[in-house]
């Protein structure tokens, strides 16, 4: 603007003449709105030359120097000032051609249409109060209503406080944000601006969206509402259906079916539940099955077995009629096993099965107790009957069952026990049947009916049994001793060590009234280890003595997988200072085919102790050649059964004389068992056996017993009679001291 003015020649003219017509006239030229607003002009002194407000000013002093000193550093000043009572916005500018030739100062009053101007831009309440002595407000200009207007003087105040706390200030009822802004102060007058905002007009919006959110609201709870009501129409029915199913499935009854057939969640709810219905009856079905039926047959097993013996009994007891229970226990079951193995045997035990059914009827029930145990109930038989039933079973497997090509001759051994007459309630009535199955075993009758003074035997050996365990432990048992002697020079060089059993009470007890059932129920073991002890023991007592002679003690199958057998050995014979040389170890060829490889590993561990092995019973397995030759072993011991009659029968003695031209080829010692006469002596002597075991030699001794005997007979009959005669000798009539029959229990081990 000093530029424009400084151009204009008539400014120049009348700036120079000090003019102030002139200058005026010159600055409505170009500025059309001077009229409402305040001009001032002042020379380069300082004074003014012109005043659109005031025309008698000219020749006063400029009454804001300060803005001149301002412009003249700057190029411009501007602020607020109070003139005659009003605030104005006075700008000064230079007016330069080219140093300055004049000052204008253009003043905006601050009013109401300058407070309108501002709200356009900034969307603002403005109001511009003066402050013309203290606390004494006037408004200049405002666009406040005019009731607003007017109580705003006497709210300065609270507006500065509230301004802190930005709390709304109340103006003719309404409430307002509020700012405050001063523009100027001078002395004790001030200007301030005063920018407000209704909190109405501000929360108008708010205002709106609550409004609409809430007309949501409503309009979404009756749609929630209407399809509530649409949807529970839909779904109560075929929900109060499958609601209704499932109770009956909980009931446990799977007969019926979710019949929802709509395609949506709730149909596939109703499948998925089928679906579930479906695999818990036929989970509860093979439930069933595993708890009731035996897995092998699909016969009854035991558990259900017992509950229909229950039920006849009761059906017997409220008919006042007979009815009778047979158990039944296929001989020889464990030799088919072990020498054609579990399969063919599990096809066997099917056959049986399905013989059985066929043979009774269907009131009657066949069920597998367990291995080769079968039983029958008979709701509607006495003990004629029942033996009827035995006689057609045995008849039936007359013929052979044929297996894989294998024809397989299966017999029976059948207890048979009536109600009332044998029992009145399922346990003893049951275990009567097992008692005479076990008799129609052992005396080999096919079949047998209860008779009850075979109780108390069987009670007998139940209570030695339990006597057994107490035996061991306070040394009951006590080992007997068997010579064994060269068949060349007649010298004695092993003992077999038997077992036998001093009862407190009977006395001495066979040992096949005890040793079964130990190898039976484990306790084996245990005996073994006793055994083992006290033959170690008591080759240090004779090794004290001068008696050096190896003892030999027999083991079985459960013993070879006895996994701390080897250490039990060692440690023994470490304690009692025994050389392994003298500890022998005879193991029969069936209790090596137990279970080969451990039983191998176990032989060749006793081996590399130093512990001289022995096959027993040779001939009596079923072991082949090529496993033999496999065993670490030094010895092979002749069965008796080959060995006592080989003198009369031509096959025995073919045996004999090839089991040691065998046991020969192989570098194995051989010992014949059951030598009960000097013509068996003096035919073995001749066919080149090497030892000779019996009751030609000596009887089972106990130690003190058996010491006598060696020193008695330090050389055994005369080596250098030729066999010939020595057989001869024995055809007169001449036989050893010692040529009474072998008992058959004497020649029992650990085995029995």
């Amino acid at each position: 603007a000093g530029i424009v003015f400084a151009a204009d020649r008539n400014f120049s003219t009348a700036i120079q003449a000090r003019d102030a017509n002139g200058i005026i006239t010159a600055i409505s030229n170009h500025d059309i709105s001077f009229e409402k607003n305040l001009i001032m002009v002042a020379g380069p002194d300082g004074r003014l030359l012109a005043d659109t407000q005031q025309q008698t000013s000219q020749g006063q002093p400029f009454p804001f120097p300060h803005l001149i000193d301002a412009a003249r550093r700057s190029g411009r000043a501007s602020a607020v000032v109070i003139i005659n009572g009003q605030p104005y916005h006075l700008v000064v500018i230079p007016v330069s051609a080219p140093t300055p030739i004049a000052w204008v100062a253009k003043g905006y009053r601050l009013d109401d249409s300058l407070a309108r101007d501002t709200e356009e831009l900034a969307s603002l309440q403005l109001s511009f109060l003066t402050e013309a002595d203290e606390n004494n407000w006037t408004v200049s200009g405002s666009t406040l209503p005019p009731a607003a207007r007017d109580s705003l003087p006497t709210r300065i105040a609270d507006i500065l406080r509230a301004q802190v706390k930005d709390a709304p200030i109340l103006l003719a009822s309404e409430d307002y944000q509020t700012r405050a802004v001063t523009l100027n102060s001078v002395g004790d007058s001030r200007v301030i601006a005063v920018w407000q905002r209704s909190l109405e007009y501000t929360l108008d919006p708010f205002m709106q969206l609550q409004k609409t959110l809430l007309d949501l609201a409503i309009a979404s709870v009756f749609a929630s509402l209407f399809g509530g009501i649409v949807v529970s129409r839909r779904l109560a029915q075929p929900i109060t259906r499958l609601a209704r199913t499932a109770r009956v499935t909980r009931s446990g009854d799977y007969s019926q079916k979710a019949d929802i057939t709509q395609q949506d969640e709730i149909g596939e709810i109703a499948a998925g539940f089928n679906h579930l219905r479906d695999a818990v009856s036929a989970r509860e079905q093979k439930i069933l099955r595993l708890a009731y039926q035996d897995t092998l047959t699909s016969l009854p097993n035991r558990a259900l077995f017992h509950d229909r013996l229950d039920l006849a009994l009761k059906a017997a007891e409220r008919d006042q009629k007979p009815m009778s229970v047979l158990t039944m226990g296929i001989d020889r079951f464990r030799q088919i096993n072990d020498t054609l193995g579990h399969p063919v045997g599990d096809r066997v035990l099917l056959a049986v099965g399905e013989r059985l059914l066929l043979l009774l009827r269907k009131s009657d029930t066949v069920a597998r107790l367990g291995g080769d145990e079968f039983a029958v109930i008979l709701p509607k038989g006495d003990v004629e009957h029942a033996c009827e039933v035995a006689g057609k079973i045995l008849s039936a497997h007359d013929t052979p069952i044929t297996i894989d090509g294998h024809t397989l001759d299966v017999r029976f051994s059948i207890g048979i026990a009536s109600y009332p007459e044998h029992g009145t309630d399922p346990y003893h009535l049951l275990r009567n049947a097992d008692i005479a199955m076990y008799v129609a075993k052992r005396g080999k009758r096919g079949y047998s009916v209860f008779e009850p003074d075979a109780t108390q035997p069987h009670q007998d050996y139940l209570t030695l049994l339990g006597d057994l365990k107490r035996a061991v432990e306070q040394d009951e048992l006590v080992l007997y001793y068997q010579p064994k002697v060269d068949l060349k020079s007649g010298t004695t060089t092993q003992a077999e060590a038997l077992v036998r059993w001093v009862h407190p009470q009977r006395g001495l007890v066979p040992p096949l009234q005890f040793i079964p059932f130990a190898e039976q129920t484990g306790y084996i073991r245990t005996m073994t280890r006793w055994i083992i002890r006290r033959a170690i023991r008591q080759c240090e007592i004779w090794q004290a003595q001068g008696i050096n002679i190896t003892i030999s003690v027999n083991i079985c199958a459960s013993d070879l997988l006895d996994p701390g057998l080897i250490e039990m050995i060692a440690t023994e014979l470490k304690q009692r200072g025994v050389d392994a040389r003298w500890l022998s170890m005879e193991i029969t060829e069936n209790g090596v085919m137990e279970d080969p490889a451990k039983s191998l590993e176990t032989l060749r561990q006793l081996d590399q102790l130093g512990i001289e092995l022995a096959i027993d019973d040779y001939g009596t397995g079923y072991s082949s050649l090529s496993y033999v030759k496999k065993l670490p072993v030094s010895e092979l011991k002749i069965d008796q059964s080959f060995v006592r009659d080989m003198t009369t029968d031509a096959d025995d003695a073919m045996i004999v004389k090839s089991t040691i031209d065998l046991g020969h080829n192989m570098g194995l010692r051989v010992i014949a068992e059951g030598v009960e006469d000097l013509a068996i002596w003096a035919l073995l002597r001749q066919m080149g056996c090497d030892g000779a075991q019996g009751y030609c030699m000596s009887k089972p001794l106990p130690a003190e017993q058996f010491e006598q005997w060696l020193r008695a007979n330090p050389v055994f009959g005369d080596p250098t009679i030729p066999p010939a005669r020595l057989a001869s000798h024995s055809a007169s009539g001449s036989a050893s001291p010692a040529s009474s029959p072998q008992r058959k229990g004497d020649r029992r081990r650990t085995r029995g």
